[in-house]
């Protein structure tokens, strides 16, 4: 934990983890498979599960003890896994067959969960738990991801006002926002691999609950940019 962080900071951002559980099974359960739908609930409970096993490591300092551990302890027990199970989805028939039958209007959506998140992260900075440049007065503009979503969800996929190129330019170029926190977040958190923010570090992501951002919520957008760039292609293809 944090020392003496106001507890509505913390808060806010719990809530926005589990908003962000509650978008993506949402998106699933409105799939257009009902063999993916029938999936709805035993995802949940796995990512439920997930967030619990995060929430003893961190709490238990896992995270937090050995910062001159390398690999990172939270690269290696938080992060990974959720690149390799997003690899494995994509890289097998199954799992290629339940992206293609998820709706993008709904995995679209979820990105709202940017906005409360780049909040928090302000806070955390004033609050001298990350650095300025993970702020959107820094090098972080991933905020404009979740302030246009709700515009490219309706105009673009309910209205279809926004064609399908223009749907995909804004999927490449929010991918590209958040690969750009990402890089700063892992080069500005204390490990051997740190460049960035010696004065300030990032040491939120390593207590309860910011561990959750990059162990659920940066994990899950990624596969929902994923995902739809992939489905928007196939369909350009056909």
């Amino acid at each position: 934990m944090i020392e003496n962080l106001p507890t509505y900071i913390s808060l806010i951002f719990a809530l926005t983890t589990i908003a962000t559980l509650v978008f993506f099974i949402w998106a699933v359960s409105n799939s257009n498979s009902a063999q993916t739908r029938k999936k709805a609930l035993s995802i949940f409970i796995g990512l439920a599960v997930w967030l619990i096993f995060q929430t003893v490591l961190t709490i238990s300092n896992v995270y937090n003890s050995g910062t001159n551990f390398f690999p990172p302890k939270i690269l290696l027990l938080g992060i990974l896994p959720t690149i390799l199970t997003i690899i494995l989805l994509f890289s097998t028939s199954k799992g290629r067959t339940f992206i293609d039958s998820l709706p993008l209007r709904n995995l679209t959506y979820l990105n709202i969960v940017r906005v409360p998140v780049e909040i928090v992260l302000y806070w955390l900075f004033l609050n001298k738990a990350i650095p300025e440049l993970m702020t959107f007065e820094g090098r972080n503009f991933d905020i404009l991801a979740g302030i246009t979503a709700p515009i490219i969800a309706y105009f673009g996929l309910t209205k279809h006002k926004i064609g399908r190129n223009g749907i995909l330019l804004w999927n490449f170029a929010c991918l590209g926002l958040l690969i750009n926190i990402v890089v700063n977040t892992l080069f500005s958190t204390p490990s051997p691999i740190q460049k960035f923010a010696f004065e300030q570090p990032n040491i939120a992501i390593l207590n309860f609950p910011f561990s959750w951002l990059p162990t659920l919520i940066v994990p899950v957008v990624l596969f929902g940019h994923l995902t739809a760039i992939r489905q928007l292609l196939k369909h350009k293809a056909n």
